[in-house]
């Protein structure tokens, strides 16, 4: 199973690799009035602070949970304003009915939900949202390009058994109806977010090293396969979002 502080041990090549969620997804909070200012947000695997850093943009004050000491660390100094808890959202002891909003960004599929879920409804006020996200690398919708079968090609001959995901990363509907299983929330809205990038060699050796999947000499091959198509790439990606209602009406 891959190490969930991979991304620790990665920690400095994390956060210059890991490409921002598209303003698109940012707008779309503001305009479903889940992000606003003043309110207080809870950022659960806060990584590196991608999303931490927008919260804070938008006038909200931001709790990180975030267990890797080396990205909590880079957190603390990178978003001064942010109170870090370096621990598990598992874990983590927070204060009851305190955050108008949390936020899972890539993150969600490392948690325990059958913990998780019932403690952010614990930790949201009344009237409070849980907003989950992810950027899934690969969209599905567009023609294959050369790099993505490269890829392919990699994946397909590792011969280790790789564990079965519970869902996958565009298995949206999916999250949603786990997210809302126990009766703590109720999905509110779902939208997912099309977007591309162009990445240089260097780009796509830093990225695909952070991936908890990939082991280095996968990672070398990904990067010779850009060189030999030219040193830069597209990828194109698709971010996409749950909103969550708190249900006044489920138990704590």
């Amino acid at each position: 199973m891959p190490d969930p502080l991979h991304f620790d041990n990665h920690a400095e090549v994390y956060e210059r690799a890991r490409p921002p969620y598209p303003a698109v997804l940012w707008a779309e909070l503001h305009d479903l009035g889940v992000l606003r200012p003043g309110i207080r947000a809870i950022d659960l695997g806060a990584g590196s602070g991608l999303a931490t850093g927008r919260l804070l943009e938008a006038g909200a004050s931001v709790d990180a949970v975030e267990p890797g000491p080396a990205l909590a660390d880079r957190l603390r100094r990178r978003w001064p304003a942010a109170v870090v808890h370096a621990d598990t959202a598992e874990q983590v002891e927070l204060a009851t009915g305190f955050y108008d909003l949390a936020v899972a960004a890539t993150a969600v599929h490392w948690f325990d939900l059958e913990v998780v879920v019932p403690k952010v409804h614990r930790v949201l006020r009344p009237g409070g949202h849980f907003a989950v996200w992810r950027n899934a690398f690969g969209d599905p919708t567009v023609a294959i390009t050369p790099f993505r079968e490269r890829v392919a090609q990699i994946v397909a001959r590792r011969t280790a058994a790789e564990p079965p995901r519970v869902h996958g990363e565009l298995g949206t509907d999916a999250w949603a109806a786990r997210l809302s299983a126990s009766g703590h929330f109720v999905t509110t809205h779902i939208r997912d977010f099309p977007w591309s990038i162009d990445m240089r060699t260097d780009q796509i050796r830093d990225l695909f090293t952070t991936f908890s999947d990939w082991n280095p000499a996968e990672v070398d091959e990904a990067a010779r396969a850009v060189d030999q198509l030219g040193g830069r790439v597209t990828e194109h990606y698709v971010t996409p979002l749950i909103v969550l209602r708190r249900n006044e009406s489920a138990n704590a």
